[in-house]
């Protein structure tokens, strides 16, 4: 009896130690009336080739060709510490991929969540799949069928830099979309 209260005790004393304070189950996008950023009818009518959203348009011609995703666009969507909310600055570059693969319906996008050192390898491959998700769902939200979408997570196993600098770190925690 003693052994199994002591067993149960040690095993909700290594769960309660192993949790984090980050909620990964709370949803980091909002749906902020995303008709505003498809355009619309007289979205052709401005000038600069801009949509009402304010964003520039993309170029479909000569990106379609090299399969690298939108022309003068990131890829790559950076992410604060131990977080998979999206950063309101990397909104255009989402909003400009979701139009790319709109209009490309039988190219693919590979979203890859990646994150720094810090961490088990469990919870960084958790945080990074977090974050591709996040970018996966911005893309739905704008219209992007998930047929053309997958979100995988690679964790702290591919970093894009080398160090233990925080300029390093903050480069690390991205997801990069990559088309097929």
């Amino acid at each position: 009896m003693i052994k199994r209260f002591t067993l149960a005790l040690t095993v909700v004393a290594l769960v309660a130690g192993c949790s984090s304070g980050v909620k990964l189950d709370d949803v980091p996008v909002e749906d902020k009336n995303a008709t505003s950023t498809m355009g619309g009818a007289n979205s052709g009518a401005n000038s600069g080739n801009t949509s009402q959203s304010g964003v520039a348009g993309v170029d479909l011609g000569q990106s379609g060709r090299d399969g690298a995703g939108p022309v003068g666009v990131a890829r790559i969507v950076y992410f604060d510490y131990d977080s998979y909310v999206i950063k309101p600055e990397f909104q255009s570059v989402i909003e400009a991929h979701s139009r790319f693969i709109k209009a490309t319906p039988n190219r693919k996008v590979m979203i890859e969540g990646h994150t720094d050192e810090r961490g088990g390898r469990e919870y960084n491959l958790a945080l990074g799949q977090k974050r591709a998700e996040a970018v996966r769902r911005s893309l739905g939200l704008l219209g992007v069928p998930d047929s053309q979408v997958e979100a995988v997570s690679f964790g702290k196993e591919k970093p894009a830099a080398q160090g233990g600098t925080e300029d390093v770190h903050a480069k690390n925690r991205r997801a990069e979309l990559s088309y097929r």
